[in-house]
């Protein structure tokens, strides 16, 4: 597949398209919208708290540098800011973490218009024993369409770790593309979907192993409400040579109405010798038995729900190390209970 160009409607991949089979970009891309004007900044962000330097995009427009690089201890606030109504937009940052660097790296997708379309890439590379943690956290309106892809690459002994919060639109994609490109690299790939009314969010994910030595630990939750459609697809991939790899892939997913859907297609392609690797996927509904000893206690039926919800995805929350940022990605997932 070509790469995608707003532009271009002949880019834009329909359902045929293997990778796109859940989530049919071309049937909501009619024709291609016009780059819109700067939206205004006017909200700190979710993560403003934790400090740091920022990245900031407003309708596709940089407002400042799009490129960083990491050295010692940091954290950088990358922000993705849409206002625009019926436009469409694309922004790119390079993030770099030099050998030893530990960069936090904070990630926000925020819309307050309608009716737009964005496509937000990211590449970042991690040197040799540098340490990038990417927290992602998307709140957009329902009828929007967002695209994100992120592209990774690790050097020997670099390590990574990643949890992406999607909220959904009218069809959101977050994917990430990650290489394992020299020995001992080590990932932790992680992600949670919340959805509700009929948004539609898409978890892609392709990690290809291509050193010896390698890790990979991924781990999806998601909540379905409504007529909304949640999405993952994960493919590991261990390369010839690529031995004494590690790799494990789970999805477990919830759906608690009549009309909600979540397809899941996990993949391992395995073509070396001396590997631990194994996935699983999960879908199912809230424990009713516990529902009703909660209501039986005296807790109204939704809130039960509220509770029952946080405490499934909330195991991969706890899987952020750097406390703060975990401490506001719980705040944040607990108010869209």
């Amino acid at each position: 597949m070509s790469a995608l160009d707003l532009r271009n409607a002949a880019t834009f991949p329909s359902r045929r398209v293997e990778e796109w089979k859940y989530s049919d970009l071309k049937r909501f891309l009619r024709e291609a919208p016009e780059p819109s004007g700067t939206a205004v900044v006017d909200a700190p962000g979710p993560f403003y708290d934790l400090g740091g330097d920022a990245i900031v995009f407003a309708n596709g427009r940089p407002v400042g540098v799009t490129d960083f690089i990491a050295s010692g201890d940091q954290t950088l606030r990358l922000r993705f800011i849409s206002d625009a109504v019926g436009t469409g937009h694309t922004a790119s940052a390079r993030i770099a973490a030099r050998p030893g660097a530990r960069l936090l790296l904070l990630e926000t997708h925020e819309g307050k218009g309608s009716a737009y379309v964005a496509h937000n890439k990211v590449e970042i590379d991690v040197a040799t024993d540098a340490e990038v943690t990417r927290i992602v956290l998307t709140d957009e309106p329902a009828d929007s369409i967002s695209v994100a892809e992120a592209e990774v690459r690790l050097a020997a002994g670099g390590r990574y770790r990643q949890t992406i919060v999607a909220t959904g639109a009218k069809l959101q994609r977050q994917e990430t593309r990650l290489r394992h490109g020299a020995e001992g690299a080590d990932a932790r790939v992680d992600g949670i979907y919340l959805l509700g009314g009929s948004r539609h969010a898409d978890l892609t994910s392709v990690i290809d192993h291509v050193a010896p030595n390698g890790t990979t630990s991924q781990l999806i939750k998601g909540v379905v409400r409504g007529e909304a459609r949640g999405v993952f697809q994960g493919k590991i991939l261990v390369q010839q040579g690529a031995d004494d790899t590690d790799a494990r892939m789970g999805h477990h997913g919830l759906i608690t109405s009549e009309r909600g859907e979540i397809d899941v297609k996990p993949e391992l392609i395995i073509y070396a010798d001396e590997v631990q690797c194994a996935h699983g996927a999960t879908v199912g509904t809230l424990d009713e038995s516990a529902l009703f000893y909660m209501q039986q206690r005296g807790i109204s039926a939704d809130e039960a729900r509220a509770l029952l919800t946080q405490a499934f995805l909330i195991e991969v929350v706890d899987r952020i190390e750097h406390e703060g940022a975990r401490e506001v990605v719980r705040e944040w997932l607990t108010a869209r209970l």
